[in-house]
């Protein structure tokens, strides 16, 4: 089907939602990137512009989370909708949820969030070594379709960890492990699909963020740690690489497509910790490094209790069942707004043909 011009409609609805800034500052501490504790606020615009059907149309965005490390401080959101209402889903997502009736117009959306970010250095000195885990934390050691917990699994995790006391150094076996035998694979679509279980049980090792990430978390679980990837897109310039975020001078980006999976585990005494193993592995490839480079070495260090606020988070989401229902389900990752149109899902790896586009500025 030929692409409608974009329509401008006079009746756009307007909708704003305020949520205030709590989290606490940290104190400012050097690194080998320059990298400062401290806040970067992303105005982050997110449009649509969908062709007219004869099918209802539904639309899932993913909203940013607030979290210990960023804060969503302002949505906003119109467009020539039936329908639109921030939904809760499984696994404290949150989603903009939006439907149009049939009609012979194209379906436009426009969404702008404010998203502060917080830098802020992890002490791994303070974990305590136990494994006391809330319900709530215990969740994140469940298996799920694509980050199975088998006996293989497992005895792989042991053997990673067969010199390790603490679940922290657990922690950091596994890690090491992750970055030293996974490799970004370019020629993968997107963000890949992590599925955690062939990845290991086939040793396909290699793959883009969220296949990293996953066999990462799957591991972690295996080994009894509870372990999430986190979903998110990077909203701006990157001090450790260009490949891990750009901006022009003004700070302004255009981050269609620059979603990225990283992943954070719970650990007594610390609480979640951030980790990023496959942007090791994008360094080390953009850069055509080594394992034994320099900068490899020392972004597996940052990389490790720290990520570059560069990057805004969506949800923690895996397998599972979208609200409301939509028509093919369970979704396997939400990183990427999801699309129905009748009951054919639109293809998110397509940004031109579904069509939506991303933008940040960076206000500094």
């Amino acid at each position: 089907m030929e692409r409608r011009n974009f329509l401008k409609s006079s009746a756009l609805l307007s909708t704003t939602v305020l949520i205030n800034p709590s989290f606490a500052f940290a104190k400012t501490e050097s690194n080998p990137f320059g990298i400062k504790d401290g806040f970067r606020k992303f105005t982050i615009k997110n449009d649509y512009k969908l062709e007219a059907s004869n099918e209802v149309t539904q639309l899932w965005v993913p909203v940013p989370l607030t979290s210990k490390y960023q804060e969503l401080v302002d949505i906003k959101f119109d467009g020539n909708y039936e329908k639109a209402e921030i939904v809760k889903n499984p696994y404290d997502t949150k989603v903009l949820y939006v439907k149009w009736a049939k009609s012979d117009k194209e379906r436009v959306l426009n969404v702008t969030f404010d998203v502060i970010t917080n830098q802020k250095s992890l002490d791994l000195s303070k974990a305590d070594g136990k494994e006391i885990y809330s319900d709530e934390v215990k969740v994140f050691l469940e298996p799920t379709k694509h980050i199975p917990v088998t006996e293989k699994i497992t005895a792989l995790a042991n053997d990673i960890t067969k010199n390790a006391k603490t679940p922290l150094e657990k922690a950091q076996a596994i890690y090491d492990w992750t970055v030293t035998t996974m490799y970004r694979d370019n020629s993968v679509v997107g963000c890949g699909l992590g599925d955690a279980g062939k990845a290991i049980e086939e040793k396909i090792y290699g793959g883009k963020c969220t296949d990293i990430s996953s066999v990462f978390v799957a591991l972690l679980r295996n080994a009894n740690i509870p372990a999430r990837e986190v979903f998110g897109i990077r909203a701006g310039k990157s001090k450790i690489s260009k490949v891990c975020g750009k901006a022009d001078e003004n700070g302004f980006a255009k981050i269609t497509g620059g979603q990225h999976c990283r992943a954070e585990f719970f650990i007594s005494g610390l609480g979640w910790v951030p980790a990023d193993p496959a942007d090791v592995t994008k360094v080390r490839l953009g850069e055509k490094l080594t394992n034994e480079s320099e900068k490899t070495i020392q972004t597996k260090n940052f990389m490790f209790g720290s990520w570059e606020m560069n990057w805004v988070a969506f949800n923690y989401a895996r397998d599972f069942v979208l609200n409301p229902k939509p028509a093919q389900y369970p979704l396997n990752m939400l990183g990427y707004p999801y699309a129905e149109v009748g009951e054919d899902a639109q293809n998110y790896y397509d940004p031109k043909g579904f069509a939506y586009s991303y933008t940040s500025q960076e206000n500094k």
